[in-house]
């Protein structure tokens, strides 16, 4: 049976299929329970969710006026084109908030997460530092109405962050090893520092072209060239960072909301708001449209090895694997559905939100909207076969701290050897990490 935690429970861990619940948050809950045989506790990470919430009332009033445009253009639809009236409705923003953008992200190869934390602001919290237990605020004027962010692949400490008109590119810099800023932005870049020996410096902004506000981040595998994307733009662009340009791809794409590169570089996948997703290969970047029938797209994580990327969408409750038929740069591929029961049965929910699944492909997070009192707010954890198709079997649900906590943004651990690490923010003010234990030999 699925482990189901009651109201005013805490989620744990996960032993072999347990998940390990308690009365409260506590270290010590953490030490008896996987602590002595990880050898670190990840204690949870403070912030104010009310900072990041949207405003009701004001949401209320854009969906109204969007509404009236939408009526007043009525007339106009049997001439203009999909991707052409997408322009005349700019709320595409605020449906972000329904989209899996990366409101979390662990380091690639460190046990170093960043969260945004408000909405100019993000946390970065190092548990390898053993004197630095505070976590640390990147903050700067240039850094306004964060979106998403990541981690660097293959280049130390650097977190990229969307903003307001451009990427903020953060680097940790240590005594005798300071972090090079790039040249011609060293006057318009601020510093932030705290924690033992150890200082974050923005050392570039990379500005988009025409001041857009950027809501979509991915870096490529190698770690030299970062893909964003707007809502407000109809091309995503490829930085090279080192060098601080930026090579838009135009495709008339219009309004997109996520980008995913694949683990092996060969593939990337771009999502929009009215159903239609885009498989591209890299080496030409020539891409091939989908459409969906089940919504847009509100989440999508690829497998470890690239060649399947799994998708939910706005109105399923049931998600879709992408299986590529052949080797890149070829995108033949088919779509079939994952079926998740206990999503319509036993939540009541008829959608799912957000996805993840870790780097071993064994472990898979999702949330999903409403459902009934006893299962709001939680994320279901699966366990994921692959063989060569995708099976899921409820492993159960973790539930968040306070009074009815709901996940804003969670993200896995890529490479945590001893299993799957995943980090949930929570609607409760606490950004809380789970490791997920199942391995024998990581287990007494």
């Amino acid at each position: 049976m699925p482990c189901v935690p009651h109201p005013g429970e805490v989620t744990i861990c996960e032993i072999n299929r347990d998940l390990i619940t308690a009365e409260i948050l506590s270290n010590e809950r953490a030490k008896e329970t996987y602590g002595k045989v990880l050898g670190i506790v990840f204690s949870p990470i403070p912030f104010q969710p009310d900072l990041l919430l949207p405003n009701q009332e004001q949401v209320s009033e854009q969906e109204q006026s969007v509404a009236i445009s939408r009526s007043a253009l009525h007339g106009l639809k049997a001439s203009i084109t999909d991707s052409f009236k997408r322009i005349f409705f700019p709320n595409d923003l605020n449906m972000l908030t329904e989209v899996d953008i990366q409101g979390v992200s662990w380091h690639p190869h460190k046990h170093c997460l960043a969260f945004i934390s408000a909405p100019n602001q993000v946390t970065v919290r190092d548990y390898e530092d053993s004197d630095g237990k505070d976590a640390c605020i990147l903050t700067s004027e240039s850094q306004r109405e964060i979106k998403t962010l990541g981690w660097r692949p293959n280049s130390g400490k650097m977190l990229s962050v969307a903003c307001k008109g451009g990427i903020c590119i953060w680097s940790a810099s240590y005594p005798g090893n300071a972090a090079p800023v790039r040249s011609g932005n060293t006057s318009s870049l601020g510093t932030i520092s705290r924690g033992a020996g150890v200082r974050w410096i923005l050392v570039d902004f990379l500005r988009s072209p025409n001041g857009e506000q950027i809501s979509a981040l991915c870096w490529d595998p190698n770690g030299r060239y970062l893909a964003s994307a707007s809502c407000e733009s109809s091309s995503f662009t490829i930085w090279d960072v080192s060098q601080g340009v930026g090579t838009p791809i135009r495709r008339g794409l219009g309004s997109i909301s996520m980008l995913k590169w694949s683990p092996s570089g060969d593939y990337f996948l771009t999502t929009k708001f009215d159903g239609t997703f885009y498989l591209w290969e890299t080496n030409t970047w020539t891409s091939e449209p989908w459409s969906s029938t089940s919504g847009y797209v509100t989440g999508a994580t690829w497998d470890p090895e690239g060649r399947m990327i799994l998708v939910s969408f706005s109105d399923s409750a049931t998600l879709g694997s992408i299986h590529f038929a052949s080797k890149p740069p070829s995108l033949d591929a088919h779509l079939l559905p994952v079926e998740l029961p206990e999503i319509s049965s036993l939540t009541g929910s008829q959608c799912i939100e957000k996805i993840a699944l870790d780097a071993s492909g064994e472990r898979l997070a999702l949330s999903y909207k409403g459902g009934a009192e006893m299962y709001s707010g939680l994320v279901a954890v699966y366990d994921i076969r692959r063989a060569p198709l995708v099976s899921a079997s409820l492993v159960g649900f973790i539930r968040g701290p306070g009074e009815k906590p709901k996940p804003l943004a969670f993200a896995f651990h890529n490479k945590f050897k001893q299993g799957p690490l995943l980090s949930v923010c929570w609607s409760s003010g606490w950004c809380c990490t789970y490791p997920l234990l199942f391995r024998s030999h990581v287990l007494p």
